[in-house]
């Protein structure tokens, strides 16, 4: 550990990958600062490096913009040197379909593209001060669904997907200007809640022939916020044992 106590933000931390990427970094030394929809579990919060856990509605602008105060007011003058955008969503018509290019109503797509495009940016923005004082990194967390079609994710979610890894690239070049990194990591089937028992017919197509594991993904962020990685931004670390290749 270095002497200055480093800083982490993740969003969508009550459960899968962002709890596990919470956990790690706690492990790890950090002190992180969460957010979810739901409380945080009582033990976690017992940890004296969880500074704070703010619950928060991401898909809500007056939300988000609460969030970025409270965790300012709570930085002050601090650095920060992480920011990860996990939070997503990957919603289904009333009919149980994913929400496609035929079916479900548009107003549908805003809402998935707030939470999954418009967020990060949002945070991102509210926060780069505080990532410029800590010269940090953000990650954002896309899928292998933004790059090829898959057979369980709606169109919606994979575009959102598509977008933020766009953005993500974007924002390598700008926040540059602020000695702050910009990077993504794109998992692939990873067991968490979100997976359904059809999710087994994938496993053939994965090289490493096993799905993966959020801790899976959290080493992985935590390799693009630690300085190990200083040198590198405007990159997408695949996390799916070899699917994409497929």
């Amino acid at each position: 550990m270095k002497e200055e106590r480093q800083t982490v933000i993740v969003t969508g931390a009550s459960r899968g990958i962002g709890h596990h990427t919470a956990r790690l970094f706690l492990q790890r030394g950090w002190r992180i600062i969460t957010c979810s929809r739901e409380d945080a579990p009582p033990e976690c919060g017992r940890d004296r490096n969880w500074t704070v856990h703010i619950p928060t509605d991401l898909g809500d602008p007056a939300s988000v913009e609460n969030f970025v105060e409270r965790v300012n007011e709570e930085l002050g003058t601090e650095p920060l040197h992480g920011l990860v955008n996990n939070a997503g969503m990957s919603p289904k018509t009333p009919y149980k379909e994913r929400l496609g290019c035929l079916n479900g109503d548009l107003d549908a797509w805003k809402d998935v593209f707030e939470l999954n495009f418009y967020a990060p940016l949002r945070l991102s923005r509210g926060f780069a001060a505080a990532l410029h004082r800590g010269k940090g990194a953000i990650v954002n967390v896309t899928s292998i669904a933004g790059h090829m079609i898959h057979p369980f994710a709606g169109s919606a979610y994979s575009i959102s997907k598509t977008a933020l890894s766009g953005l993500t690239r974007e924002m390598a070049n700008e926040f540059a200007e602020l000695g702050v990194r910009v990077n993504a990591v794109a998992p692939g089937e990873i067991e968490t809640e979100m997976i359904q028992p059809e999710y087994e017919m994938l496993i053939p197509r994965i090289p490493m022939g096993h799905m993966g594991t959020p801790e899976d993904v959290a080493k992985s962020i935590y390799f693009l916020c630690s300085s190990d990685s200083g040198y590198v931004t405007g990159t997408e670390v695949w996390v799916t044992g070899g699917q994409h290749m497929v």
